[in-house]
């Protein structure tokens, strides 16, 4: 079947665009576009354009509860394919403002769950090479 269109950006509201922008290029790389505060996009190398929209008053997902501001949608991102790795990232990502969501049974995971700094969850995936 051929395309309607082209997959442009996914768009996380937040209430302060720049810092979450510098939080994400902390993690995957990156430089975002900060020519308005109200909107900033980040151009992930290899990766999905991520944009950031200012939305005063947000009420964050409360993760993992459907009950109670559902998380919509979570970002995936793989750290690696040891636990290292995936240790070292968890490191930095908590340094960069992250805070874990989810700390039980890691072993038999094969990822980590975080809020960014404005609450939106996210997952450091531990990736298996065929």
């Amino acid at each position: 079947m051929a395309p309607v269109a082209r997959f442009r950006s996914v768009v996380l509201d937040c209430p302060d665009p720049r810092g979450l922008a510098r939080f994400y290029a902390g993690i995957v790389g990156g430089t975002p576009e900060d020519t308005d505060p109200d909107w900033v996009v980040l151009h992930v190398p290899d990766g999905p354009r991520l944009a950031f929209q200012r939305v005063d008053g947000l009420t964050p997902p409360e993760w993992p509860r459907a009950d109670r501001n559902a998380q919509q949608f979570h970002l995936d991102i793989d750290a690696g394919s040891t636990w290292e790795q995936v240790d070292r990232a968890e490191k930095r990502v908590l340094e960069l403002g992250a805070r874990v969501l989810d700390a039980e049974d890691y072993e038999n995971k094969d990822f980590r769950v975080y809020a960014d700094p404005a609450g939106h969850p996210f997952c450091l995936c531990r990736i298996e090479h065929a």
